[in-house]
């Protein structure tokens, strides 16, 4: 890497801590979209899985035939991809039988595959090098999985392990706070600390949306879905209208494995 080597930008935002908090609103908001689809409308968790894999494959055609990157695109395919996780995480664990812990097991394996067959194609995993059509096509399918697997283990830490919505987010935040103190602390894998952080940030966003939106009895706010899917919506849409956001760069060719 050199400082002379030609710089391409992608069509990912750079991560900066304007990206982890509309990541993490995103995450929430897709733990309360989903639920409304299939919980408050009662349309079940295979036709809300369809509804959302539909949106998300929309989204993600138009991600790809961007040239550049367009924040708006970019969030709603993100929204999309965590919504679709919630109802197709629900689907497995729930209708299927095969438990949270059992989902969440099969979901890491299926990441762990994405993230291997993307490393030995490109020697790289790094959101840096998501620049092409087929690097973007690992990148959205690495989202995909590190989604569902976030809402499965989300729901494994609140009901198997007994911590409930609440005690859940902190046990998740407080494993992110830990990964930042090693992003600044440590010289560990830049790229292995943004997946992990990645990945973590959906449990996290699961268990706060689950503790908004569910009943008191069972230690949530019993807010609206709707109504807390719609003011994170605004949310959402403020910060990206409000925080300035910019393509992250790579350097062009000579680029090295990460």
């Amino acid at each position: 890497m050199t400082s002379t080597a030609e710089r391409v930008a992608t069509k990912v935002p750079e991560v900066t801590l304007v990206f982890w908090i509309i990541k993490i609103a995103a995450t929430t908001l897709g733990e309360t979209g989903g639920d409304s689809v299939t919980m408050t409308l009662n349309w079940g968790y295979l036709v809300g899985t369809a509804i959302f894999l539909s949106l998300f494959a929309v989204f993600v055609f138009f991600q790809i035939r961007a040239k550049t990157l367009h924040p708006f695109l970019y969030w709603a395919t993100i929204v999309a991809s965590t919504t679709a996780g919630t109802t197709m995480a629900d689907f497995a664990d729930r209708s299927l039988g095969i438990g949270y812990a059992g989902g969440s097991s099969l979901l890491f394996a299926c990441l762990l595959t994405v993230l291997g067959v993307w490393y030995w194609s490109f020697g790289t995993i790094s959101v840096a090098s998501v620049n092409t059509a087929k690097v973007e096509v690992f990148y959205w399918l690495a989202i995909t999985f590190s989604q569902t697997l976030g809402t499965a283990l989300g729901d494994w830490m609140a009901d198997d392990t007994g911590l409930g919505y609440g005690r859940g987010a902190l046990v998740f935040g407080a494993a992110l706070a830990l990964i930042a103190l090693a992003y600044y602390l440590t010289n560990a894998s830049r790229v292995f600390l943004f997946w992990a952080a990645f990945i973590l940030t959906r449990p996290l966003g699961a268990t706060v949306g689950d503790y908004l939106d569910k009943p008191v009895s069972d230690g949530g706010m019993a807010l609206s879905r709707p109504l807390a899917s719609a003011f994170i919506g605004v949310f959402i849409i403020v910060c990206i209208l409000v925080l300035p956001q910019r393509a992250g760069e790579h350097p062009g060719h000579s680029e090295t494995a990460q």
